[in-house]
């Protein structure tokens, strides 16, 4: 009998090929390459940031009001964003906002290492970041589409795309520690400025086919009303960007108080709070592997809902957890299913909406998911004053609970509607569409 010893190679070569065959464009694998390294930089710069602020001032209202100026522009502005997506080229834009990024990391970098940085430096210049990524995040989300070579590939590159922001959260985080403990924190502010090259070059590099907009002779606030005439009339996109909305006002301030628990609660310092970002992190990254893994979007409905209530239940073992190790397992539950909560809703978004308001629709994904979450920083972080970050945070595992409740009444609704509008999107003789029944 003739052993087939090569049947476990085919199968974990097919599993790679599939898990990563949006790369297979090379615009995207431009995009994956320049983002990763980036993101690594973002997130080291998010992390000295959060515990020079909490350095300096020992305030946990400070940190939520570190989050509100961040994200509260990205409320404010995603819906002209949105509009400039559509009616322009997003690739020259981003390379645009890029270049601004890059001037505030250096900046920062500048009056930290120069020694005079105070708590007001880094609530404004937080504040100016959040004004340009009000810009580049909606338009980033919309870009993926135009990167495809095969666009059945969308929701792989969905998920991948989340793996970079993840992936470099498991890495940024942990790196960050140690550089702010051995060489202070202007040094990640400076490694994140230097890092935007490789996401600039990567843009100029790319050769985009068709990318002109349709010429429109109506006003920004005509189109923004559109967009959101369109969302509010379709049944799963209003449906899925409540849900966003809801999980990130409740479920994903956590970070904002993570300094907090390292520090009064776990006891630690820096390295702590480097290792309790990368948990999260780890969760998450793997979330996004999985997700990249999976052949089609079917069942991602049923998955969304189970992953709702585990998230609530990482959020209460985490808020009453003193040790170390129990602490991080609860964070990789939370960062996986938050993920996946996020970046399904993402997938299903993206795979029914209509191409002419993609742009205006991601805009207003990225305000339900970045936006309603500085509000929910500045109240976690002013009810963390009075009760305590634990019950904080018990708090929201027990608001989640509910919206997981909420979600498992809404779903039917979401599978059928989705099923609906996917034809109405172009779909209907693509394998997406069959998917789309099964959500």
């Amino acid at each position: 009998m003739q052993i087939r010893s090569n049947e476990p190679s085919r199968f974990y070569y097919s599993a790679v090929t599939r898990t990563f065959r949006s790369l297979g464009s090379r615009n995207y694998r431009l995009f994956f390459t320049g983002q990763g390294v980036s993101l690594i930089g973002t997130w080291m710069q998010n992390v000295a940031l959060n515990w020079l602020l909490f350095r300096i001032t020992g305030s946990p209202f400070m940190l939520g009001a570190a989050t509100f100026a961040g994200q509260i522009p990205i409320f404010l502005l995603a819906p002209v964003s949105g509009v400039i997506g559509d009616r322009f080229d997003r690739r020259k834009i981003l390379i645009a906002v890029q270049c601004a990024s890059m001037i505030q990391a250096f900046i920062l970098a500048g009056i930290t290492l120069a020694g005079f940085v105070q708590a007001w430096h880094l609530l404004l210049l937080t504040f100016f970041l959040g004004v340009i990524n009000a810009f580049e995040l909606p338009i980033r989300q919309a870009l993926v589409f135009d990167l495809l070579d095969d666009k059945r590939d969308l929701p792989n590159a969905i998920a991948l795309n989340s793996s970079l922001f993840n992936g470099s959260r498991l890495i940024g985080p942990a790196v960050a520690g140690l550089i702010v403990a051995l060489a202070g924190e202007g040094v990640c502010f400076l490694i994140n400025a230097v890092s935007y090259l490789a996401s600039i070059s990567a843009f100029i590099a790319m050769k985009i086919r068709n990318t002109s907009r349709e010429k429109k002779e109506s006003r920004v606030l005509a189109d923004i009303k559109e967009g959101i005439r369109y969302a509010a009339e379709s049944t799963p996109v209003k449906e899925l960007l409540i849900l966003i909305a809801l999980i990130s006002f409740f479920g994903l301030t956590f970070p904002v108080l993570l300094p907090v628990f390292a520090s009064e609660v776990l006891h630690g310092d820096s390295h702590t709070f480097g290792f309790l970002v990368s948990s999260a992190g780890a969760g998450a990254f793997t979330a996004t592997l999985y997700l990249a893994s999976r052949n089609s979007i079917r069942g991602l409905g049923r998955i969304v809902n189970i992953s709702l209530y585990a998230l609530s239940a990482g959020f209460i073992i985490f808020s009453f957890s003193a040790i170390l190790y129990l602490s991080m397992a609860a964070l990789f539950v939370v960062g996986f299913t938050s993920i996946v909560v996020i970046a399904s809703c993402n997938t299903i978004l993206q795979t029914v909406v209509d191409e002419s308001k993609r742009g205006r629709v991601m805009s207003l994904y990225v305000m339900a998911f970045t936006g309603t979450a500085p509000v929910g920083g500045l109240i976690a972080g002013s009810i963390s004053e009075v009760a305590g970050a634990p019950v904080t945070l018990a708090a929201c595992g027990l608001c989640c609970f509910a919206i997981a409740v909420l979600f498992t009444a809404m779903l039917p609704c979401v599978m059928r509607s989705s099923t609906s509008l996917s034809v109405n999107a172009g779909y209907k003789r693509e394998p997406l569409h069959a998917d789309i029944e099964k959500l």
